[in-house]
């Protein structure tokens, strides 16, 4: 496989797994007791993904496939829209349970897109920030450190977008006590993801180790 068939199915793999996130995520499950978004199994891997491209192909190719993420949300939020405002077939009879998940769905959406055009920026820029200081070595040490502080911008700028006075409890200490948590179990995703992103780097240039 060539690099730019193995970047067409990291670029492909990124989009699925934010549109994912973004659909499926109005589900709240329980890990280890606290409610999250089921989004919190696939959001981590556009930081994985824009992190092993990063270290690569380097920033401008890694802004690519953040634009391309930012457009395929913008089309999704559109074609919801449509979806949702579009009036049913007498015969449809589940057009109440559809608007009462795709309508949230929207502004989940919207959230999710100012969040991850903000932290993804973000990791891009302190990726290199730590590269430099590394001399490019230690590539854990910008690998986590990059995600762990984007991942906590994408928390906090998502849960004030989406969720701030979604009910009259939900005011900022009842989100900070949501994103607390939810940022936590990013951050065990981003160390879990550490060999990972190793392996992608030297899967994507053909074998060759990283430091």
């Amino acid at each position: 496989m060539t690099k730019e068939n193995k970047l067409n199915l990291l670029l492909g793999i990124f989009v699925t797994a934010l549109i994912c996130a973004n659909l499926l995520g109005v589900k709240i499950t329980s890990l280890l007791g606290i409610s999250v978004s089921v989004g919190i199994f696939m959001y981590p891997l556009t930081f994985l993904i824009t992190d092993i491209v990063e270290e690569v192909e380097g920033k401008e190719k890694t802004k690519s496939f953040i634009k391309v993420g930012a457009a395929s949300l913008v089309i999704v939020f559109l074609y919801a829209w449509l979806c949702v405002t579009l009036k049913p077939h007498a015969r449809y009879t589940y057009d109440a349970a559809y608007q009462l998940i795709f309508s949230g769905s929207l502004r989940m959406i919207g959230a999710s897109l100012i969040a991850f055009i903000i932290a993804q920026y973000h990791d891009i820029w302190a990726f290199n920030f730590w590269k430099k200081k590394t001399s490019g070595k230690y590539l854990w040490l910008r690998n986590n450190a990059s995600t762990i502080a984007s991942q906590l911008i994408d928390s906090t700028v998502f849960m004030f977008i989406a969720f701030y006075k979604f009910a009259p409890q939900y005011d900022v200490w009842f989100l900070i006590k949501l994103i607390i948590p939810y940022w936590l179990f990013k951050v065990a995703f981003a160390l879990i993801d550490t060999p990972f992103c190793y392996w992608g780097v030297r899967w994507l240039r053909g074998g060759k180790k990283e430091n």
